[in-house]
């Protein structure tokens, strides 16, 4: 089910009137967290329109690799995965450490299950637990994905299922601010270079257009740690959804948190793969070092990573690189040239473009440590397959941030929240709503953290809009 379906690009009627409503819920932004909100207020029995004002729906899920971490599934009971919820939600703070929103990762967790299975039995997304790792702060596998592990494949089959389920889905409309009256969100206003301006009024609104990483001025002042990395996320993700919510009253909870990545292929622009380094491989820079432990994940390692010296090469093996092979996107950058293949230390070193003595000793202070005959020197215990063996590969990368992880104070079902309580007839999911990846920097997620946060309390904030009456 991974065909790209077609969308609306049609402004939906709204010819209501002052008293009344045009539908149910809108929803501000077409990602995973609008799609799975606008699924749950669907299946609530709520009318529902998703407004996205790019010309594509998708966001950053489209740019992902489609993981959602569920405990407690079908899945993993088939493939003989023992795991629950508490597991779940202890491997996720002990990750991040204390924060803002530690209330929204008990509660994903818990409903974690059911999201995947509403997902795959009631909506016809394709997904399957991934067995070949775990990755970054799951102690077991839990990750749920399509099969090619392409978050586009995800995005393509919600729109399709939003299709069929009657919900308009309209693209190149976006919402400029909101329709608020006596202090109760009313519905939106839309308006842009191809779209006149127009009112939609509706009994609740989900905002969903992701967090603020693409807009440089809120990443310098709600995260200036973030600064100096490159942005490869969704061009949507400029925070508007944010403001609007503070400026009702909304507070911003982990606001300085975010989901960086240590090995964006360079030139080529996609990631590679951390099953690499997860597997045994290393990050070195031009003097032929590595920079630290490469197992705090790839969120956290972006920072050190962007403390080297470029270029960056991440160093695997001919064993690991047949692994990873099975990821249809590391696939396509072997075949792109982005991993080659070295016969010996020698030709690793001028592939590299380091000195040869210095990286034969990074290599071999790994190896010894890999094999347990000292502590490495970064603090890794976890060496995968290492030591590594010729014929070695290695990709040239540099870091990048991919999307914020702070945003909105919610309550377990969405509901933006304020001093003396919610705004009424406001949710927030995905990168508008406070994150469960930290207080602040990128040590603190876990795989799959960011899609977690948008379907996951997507589908809990569009039952719960379809149900709300702000009057």
């Amino acid at each position: 089910m991974s065909s790209t379906p077609t969308q609306s690009t049609t402004a939906p009627d709204r010819t209501a009137g002052a008293d009344e409503f045009d539908v149910d819920v809108v929803v501000v932004g077409a990602g995973g967290g609008g799609l799975a909100a606008a699924l749950a207020a669907s299946d609530a029995g709520a009318s529902v329109v998703v407004l996205e004002k790019l010309d594509a729906p998708g966001g950053n899920t489209a740019l992902s690799t489609g993981s959602i971490p569920a405990a407690g599934s079908r899945f993993q009971r088939e493939a003989g995965v023992d795991d629950d919820p508490d597991r779940m939600t202890a491997d996720l703070i002990r990750q991040s450490g204390p924060h803002e929103a530690e209330h929204l990762t008990r509660r994903l967790a818990e409903t974690s299950a059911s999201l995947v299975e509403w997902l795959v039995d009631d909506h016809g997304v394709g997904l399957a637990l991934i067995t070949d790792y775990k990755h970054v702060g799951h102690s077991v596998t839990r990750l749920h994905a399509p099969v090619s592990r392409r978050g586009i494949d995800l995005s393509n089959d919600l729109v399709a299922a939003c299709r069929r389920a009657g919900v308009d889905v309209v693209t190149g409309n976006p919402v400029t601010e909101l329709l608020v009256e006596d202090g109760v969100v009313r519905g939106v206003v839309v308006e842009g270079e191809r779209t006149e301006r127009y009112v939609i009024r509706a009994r609740s609104v989900v905002l969903a257009a992701n967090g603020f990483a693409a807009n440089r001025e809120l990443v310098q002042r709600w995260a200036p740690e973030l600064a100096g990395l490159e942005y490869f996320g969704a061009h949507g993700s400029t925070g508007e959804a944010i403001e609007w919510g503070v400026d009702l009253g909304g507070r911003l909870r982990n606001q300085a948190a975010f989901q960086g990545y240590a090995a964006v292929a360079y030139p080529h622009g996609s990631i590679l793969s951390w099953t690499t380094v997860e597997k045994g491989g290393v990050l070195v820079d031009a003097r032929g070092v590595r920079l630290g432990d490469e197992i705090v994940g790839y969120s956290g390692f972006a920072t050190e990573v962007l403390g080297g010296t470029a270029p960056i090469c991440a160093v695997y093996d001919a064993r690991i690189r047949d692994i990873t092979l099975r990821e249809d996107e590391f696939a396509d950058l072997v075949e792109m040239g982005g991993a080659k293949e070295c016969a010996t230390v020698d030709d690793l070193a001028r592939v590299v473009g380091v000195d040869v003595d210095a990286l034969r000793s990074t290599l071999e202070a790994y190896a010894a440590a890999a094999r347990g005959e000292s502590a490495d020197e970064h603090g890794r215990t976890d060496f995968g397959m290492a030591p590594l063996e010729p014929p070695y590969v290695a990709s040239r990368v540099s870091p990048g941030l991919f999307h914020t992880q702070g945003g909105l104070d919610v309550d377990g079902d969405g509901r933006v929240l304020r001093d003396d309580g919610v705004v009424p007839g406001l949710f927030a999911v995905g990168g508008v709503a406070a994150g469960v990846s930290g207080q602040q920097g990128g040590r603190g997620y876990s795989s799959g953290n960011g899609l977690l946060t948008a379907v996951g309390l997507g589908r809990l904030a569009g039952t719960a809009a379809a149900a709300a009456d702000p009057a």
